[in-house]
């Protein structure tokens, strides 16, 4: 079998990539089609751990969901991790192979290119359409000659390309005309339509404007998709959130959730803004009285960590703490929590010891080796945040680097397999109020059962009533519904046509 192949690029970063092409997997799996994503290289600290144990995009995953396949390392080859003092983490099939400067990573792609045909070639192999995405603009001169995730991918997939463009922020026809334009001659021919994204008000305001666009450009415009609210797909860019829209109606929780610069696996708190108001905190005089703080993952701990007491929101989550808000920590969010962290081997910093916000009794040690792993727990105490699930199973995953040791807390998780196998270890802790939780899993708010349980802890405390039963709308119709509003905005017989005719 050799699949056949469509990229979706787009005129900027952040126009609707990765959401496009999850909504076009799930209509092709709904055509009775086998198809499978790709992105050659993401720059992303929203990451998920694969089945086998690497480390992937977490916008390949969706996409892999929306398919209905298992994710695996071949659908995103490269990813890279931004780390403090402008550097990155090279994750190369899943596993870490070196952290690095910009200037040198361009002298390492040559080989890069090699692993990312590899698992091209291995995908195409598996399936009747492999959907590509590609990163930023195809046409930012200063990168192209160096570039391995948009038109050197085109070329080596045979993929013809849809542009797309983002509406809602203006100038829509100038950038998508504006790329076709700096574009070499043998890469507009790649190109072979439009696809406008986010559009609000009607429709027909549109239309002069696009029978201009395919006179100019000799190219169709295959559709317009409407801005949408309601339809929750993770997201893998920050500025994501930064255009998150208004709380729901029926929020009545206030999560304030720490905005670390190197903030990483947002995307944990997705299922919090159904019915609660999510609100990302950069500033202390921005925290004011929430019923629960969150400290989030981050590729940086210890970079971040001092963020904390430099801008002063650590003296006021601790303050905070004292006067009983409770406070759960995630992964990095976790080692933050305890006495303090420590990096002999300088795997993050020169700082050997940073002091740590000391709401839990336990240290910190940083290794060379990251655990990635999915895992399966069951809650082990009653306590506080978790009173009500003692024995519930959960899942979620783990991407970290060290080891904590924990003196005088509650340990929270009991972790028995992974998919290597049975395991026998604990993960995470709870002081001894069952007011301030740590755990390196990331996932645990998309546990219905123990998110219920949490936010009910957090109402009864302010003497609001329970909410039980209303689980969110299922993952599986959150990507049909992304499937069935896509799909009638576009022309989807001109589109299985390009896929038909492919580059000629």
């Amino acid at each position: 079998m050799q699949a056949k192949t469509l990229m979706i690029q787009g005129t900027a970063s952040s126009v609707g990539k990765s959401v496009l092409v999850t909504a076009l997997c799930r209509i092709f799996r709904q055509d009775g089609l086998s198809v499978a994503p790709f992105k050659a290289q993401n720059m992303a600290l929203n990451s998920f751990v694969t089945r086998d144990g690497g480390e992937i995009g977490r916008a390949q995953v969706v996409q892999a969901e929306a398919a209905g396949i298992e994710p695996t390392v071949d659908m995103n080859p490269v990813l890279l991790k931004p780390e403090a003092d402008a550097r990155s983490q090279v994750i190369v099939r899943g596993k870490v192979a070196k952290s690095i400067s910009a200037d040198r990573y361009y002298r390492y792609t040559p080989y890069l290119l090699k692993v990312i045909e590899s698992s091209l070639s291995r995908l195409c192999s598996t399936c009747d359409i492999v959907v590509i995405e590609g990163a930023g603009s195809p046409a930012e001169i200063n990168l192209k000659s160096r570039e391995i995730v948009n038109m050197r991918v085109a070329r080596m997939a045979h993929a013809p390309v849809l542009l797309l463009g983002d509406i809602d922020r203006g100038g829509v026809f100038a950038s998508l005309v504006g790329t076709l334009e700096l574009l070499e001659d043998d890469e507009r021919n790649y190109i072979k339509g439009f696809i406008i994204n986010k559009f609000r008000g009607d429709l027909k305001l549109l239309e002069l404007g696009l029978k201009l666009l395919e006179k100019r450009t000799e190219r169709p415009v295959l559709g317009v998709v409407p801005y949408f609210r309601g339809i929750t797909i993770a997201q893998e860019d920050s500025v994501y959130l930064e255009e998150r829209v208004e709380s729901p109606p029926k929020a009545d929780l206030d999560i304030a959730i720490i905005y670390l610069p190197h903030i990483s696996n947002y995307d944990d708190f997705d299922p919090l803004e159904e019915d609660c108001q999510v609100r990302y905190i950069a500033h202390p005089s921005e925290l004011g009285a929430p019923d629960l703080i969150i400290l989030p993952g981050t590729k940086s701990t210890v970079s971040d960590l001092l963020h904390l007491w430099r801008s002063g929101l650590g003296e006021n989550i601790i303050q905070q703490t004292r006067n009983g808000t409770p406070v759960m920590g995630i992964c990095g969010g976790y080692q933050m929590l305890g006495r303090s962290i420590h990096d002999p081997n300088g795997v993050e910093s020169a700082e050997n010891e940073v002091l740590g916000l000391g709401l839990l009794d336990m240290v910190t040690t940083f290794a060379p080796e990251k655990s990635t792993t999915q895992v399966r727990a069951r809650v082990v105490t009653g306590l506080g945040m978790l009173e009500g699930i003692e024995g519930q199973e959960i899942m979620g995953y783990e991407i970290h680097m060290g080891r904590t040791m924990c003196d005088g807390n509650i340990n929270a998780f009991h972790v028995f397999e992974t998919p290597q196998g049975e395991v026998d270890r604990f993960d995470g802790t709870l002081n001894a109020q069952g007011t301030v939780l740590g755990t390196y899993l990331h996932g645990l708010f998309h546990n219905p059962d123990l998110r219920q349980v949490l936010l009910n802890f957090l109402r009864r405390r302010r003497g609001l009533p329970e909410k039980w039963g209303e689980a969110a709308m299922e993952k599986e119709q959150q990507y049909d519904r992304l499937a069935e509003l896509v799909r009638r905005s576009l022309d989807m017989t001109a589109i299985y046509g390009i896929l038909e005719q492919g580059i000629k």
